[in-house]
């Protein structure tokens, strides 16, 4: 009878810690996807140039390196709002691009946030209701991640709007598999610590916006 209790207690602070981690890894989420929003406007409204996609990479690798080191202490927050922010930064001027220089651009960006939006809602309520176990992806995002990223890198010398096309359809869905895999993660204690959970959303949101946007645009004939 002890060791009943004793279980049901242990599994009752499981699941209060894995609330807990969730609770902090949404207002996390909320704030970074401001931040990143903020910057974007500030980047538009000055007109900032294009990034090389080697700074891009440098800076982006460089925040999340500097975030997953620090992430079990305060100067964790100050990584993630730096990735986020540079993040942000870089968007203002593809907005832009899509905003001032196509006919329907504006379209186009509306459209890939409010799609972006709706899948991410739809796949954490799925995962949050259903509470079913994704931990069996990993490995398969994983790989995917990576092929996923080489012909991206590949994409960037050889710009042939099929091949775009492609790796933009796998990153949405690698990164929407990864929304479910993370939010089981969390749900199951898999995952402790909010910062890196807020991260990987972030980033798999980032993916899906962007994603999103090069095939609407793709699809709608701007790119040839």
């Amino acid at each position: 009878m002890q060791q009943r209790d004793i279980s049901i207690k242990s599994t009752s602070q499981s699941a209060i810690a894995s609330n807990a981690v969730l609770r902090n890894t949404y207002f996390l989420l909320a704030l970074t996807l401001l931040t990143s929003a903020l910057m974007a406007g500030i980047a538009m409204f000055t007109n900032a140039a294009p990034m090389s996609p080697i700074l891009v990479l440098v800076g982006y690798f460089g925040l999340l390196f500097a975030t997953n080191m620090t992430r079990n202490s305060g100067w964790g927050l100050v990584c993630i709002f730096a990735l986020t922010g540079f993040m942000g930064y870089t968007l203002g001027p593809i907005l832009n691009f899509y905003i001032h220089h196509l006919s329907n651009g504006s379209q186009l960006v509306m459209t890939a946030l409010g799609g972006t939006g709706v899948i991410f809602f739809a796949l954490s309520a799925y995962a949050l209701t259903t509470r079913k176990d994704f931990s069996y992806m990993r490995s398969f995002l994983f790989v995917g991640i990576i092929v996923a990223f080489i012909a991206s890198i590949i994409g960037l010398f050889f710009p042939i709007p099929l091949l775009l096309l492609v790796v933009s359809a796998a990153f949405m869905i690698l990164s929407s598999g990864i929304i479910l895999y993370q939010t089981s993660s969390i749900i199951h204690g898999g995952e402790t610590n909010y910062i890196m959970a807020t991260v990987t959303l972030y980033v798999s949101l980032y993916n899906i916006f962007l994603s999103l946007l090069n095939i609407l645009s793709i699809l709608s004939g701007n790119r040839n």
